[in-house]
């Protein structure tokens, strides 16, 4: 077809070709009257559009997708309440540091004031939950609302962008190209003055303790961390979405995971710090009132942006840079010689009781089968070719806290939201850019019917991923902290599903782990079955509430 006799670029295909030249090679999303124009555009492009069953889930797939990767994941809804339905996913992005677009549908641009079929101020709903929210009023608009919701997703702490796209807009003549990025960008190291401040302030700490983030599990970032470790021979604790940025040849100085309640041995070590280097942190991730009220030791600060100031967090030096270099050029000012002699004492400690919780629950038995024994059979099974999805719930805890993984982002935990649903969609995000991975996912029986409505989708989709129910009947997180408070549980019991005929109605396979030395002959089992395997195992929470009251790993033995 000639030049003159080819159709006229519309804002759909404008939308679609800005996609492709960020390299997105999956949306994810429901269509519908207001938004078809761009998946018709979508179907004659190289990117494959995934049909998901909730547009919640095609925003916690792409959040997935961002997490793993780095560059936003894309989900797409229609106006109305496909576009509310996005909130949540958005959120849990946004608060988590994981890059995403979301595309979504909307009335006619002069329709959009009036009280007619599905017209909303999708604006208004979704600007508190994202970094970046726009409608396109034009198409001489597109390719420049396209590249700014990139770089607001993206850059700095990463996070949602949601771009309202009028159904007339779409569908009107759009001659223009893609707006490119810049070939070079980026901040550098945080400066100098500060970093030679932050040396001297180290140095001359008697007991300094480091305090990893969610960006601090950025693979660069983690590179970056293990010589400033080693050269310091600095302990180190880290929040739940830090998991995998402390190598495993630094394990000794690592003390742990703290997040949610300060009860933690980590805990003991942030309380015994006479100087605390934060590296990534949000204090979305671990409320500073919990690990630093009251105390006047003073505060390194290391992220891509300034703190944000808090009664109980107030940094005395702030390297507001790019993570992974500032580190490189506060490593190169340390001159530390040993550990310091407080944190060595309890780090051996420590490591003493890992040893002793480790020996303990390879011996539990019985059924309904005890947490930690699961944890310590979940542990010999992760090795580097393992990707974990964690739910929230009470296992999220245990697990958050006693399996340990030496990956960047191997482990992904919902901490930011604590959003219930997030485990399946993210393990199908994984079965897409970790395709030689195994890909497991957990849930409790609570979050689980969150989001199992995409059972369906990885069914279609092929993946070989696995799900592990942890099965009691309750919203058992909100169950415990009812008792601890009111002594009774309010509004938390469900009743039971069949895991295993669920999982045979998506055309998944379904299995029941029935003892505790079933564990990993079950999982070996599954992880050799094509397709998508629902694993469900009844677990004794009895000592849940230790979770909640005891401040030593040991309670548990």
């Amino acid at each position: 077809m000639s030049d003159e006799t080819k159709p006229a670029q519309i804002g759909a295909e404008l939308v679609v070709r800005a996609l492709e030249e960020r390299g997105v090679t999956h949306v994810f999303g429901i269509p519908g009257a207001k938004i078809d124009a761009v998946f018709n555009a979508l179907e004659s492009s190289s990117i494959e559009t995934v049909v998901c069953r909730h547009e919640q889930n095609a925003a916690f797939i792409a959040g997935g997708i961002g997490r793993m990767t780095g560059k936003a994941g894309i989900c797409i809804a229609t106006s109305g309440p496909g576009v509310s339905n996005l909130v949540t996913g958005l959120a849990t992005a946004n608060s988590e540091g994981d890059p995403v677009i979301a595309l979504g549908g909307a009335v006619a641009v002069a329709e959009a004031d009036k009280h007619i079929h599905q017209s909303m101020d999708a604006i208004a709903i979704l600007k508190p939950v994202t970094k970046y929210a726009i409608s396109v009023g034009a198409t001489e608009q597109i390719a420049e609302v396209m590249g700014n919701a990139f770089r607001a997703a993206e850059s700095g702490r990463a996070g949602a962008s949601y771009v309202n796209l009028p159904m007339d807009v779409m569908r009107a003549p759009a001659p223009q190209s893609p707006v490119a990025p810049p070939r070079f960008s980026g901040p550098g190291p945080a400066d100098p003055a500060g970093i030679a401040e932050a040396a001297r302030l180290i140095n001359a700490a008697a007991n300094p303790v480091v305090l990893l983030g969610m960006l601090a599990s950025r693979p660069d970032a983690a590179a970056a961390l293990q010589p400033f470790l080693t050269k310091g021979n600095l302990p180190v604790v880290g929040t739940f979405q830090a998991a995998g940025a402390v190598g495993a040849s630094l394990f000794e100085n690592f003390g742990g995971r703290v997040g949610q309640l300060h009860n933690q041995p980590g805990d003991e070590l942030l309380d015994a710090a006479d100087l605390i280097i934060t590296i990534g942190y949000d204090p979305v991730e671990y409320w500073p009132p919990e690990w630093n009220r009251g105390k006047t030791r003073r505060i390194v600060h290391v992220d891509v942006l300034p703190a944000t100031l808090d009664a109980d967090y107030q940094p005395y030096v702030e390297l507001v840079g790019d993570i992974a270099l500032t580190l490189q050029a506060l490593t190169a000012g340390l001159a530390r010689h040993g550990k310091p002699a407080l944190s060595a004492a309890m780090l051996h400690r420590i490591d003493t009781e890992r040893r002793l919780l480790a020996e303990g629950a390879a011996r539990r038995g019985g059924v309904p089968i005890h947490p930690l024994r699961l944890v310590h059979d979940l542990q010999q099974f992760l090795s580097d070719d393992v990707t974990v999805c964690l739910d929230m719930g009470s296992f999220h805890l245990w697990i958050a806290r006693y399996m340990y993984s030496f990956r960047p982002r191997q482990i992904l935990i919902t901490n930011g939201q604590q959003t219930l649903g997030v485990a399946l969609p993210w393990a199908i995000a994984a079965s897409l850019v970790r395709p030689s991975e195994k890909v497991l996912s957990i849930s409790g029986d609570g979050g689980f019917l969150f989001s199992a409505m995409e059972l369906e989708t990885a069914v279609r989709l092929g993946t070989n991923i696995v799900h592990m129910v942890w099965i009691d009947g309750a919203y058992d997180m909100v169950k415990v902290q009812e008792e601890l408070k009111y002594g009774r549980g309010s509004g938390v019991q469900f009743g039971p599903v069949d895991y295993v005929r669920y999982a045979e109605a998506f055309g998944a396979t379904g299995v029941m782990i029935t003892s505790a030395d079933d564990i990993l002959p079950v999982l070996r089992k599954a992880f050799e079955t094509p397709g998508p395997v629902i694993i469900g195992v009844h677990v004794d929470y009895r000592d849940n509430v230790k979770l909640f009251e005891q401040a030593r790993e040991n309670a548990f033995h």
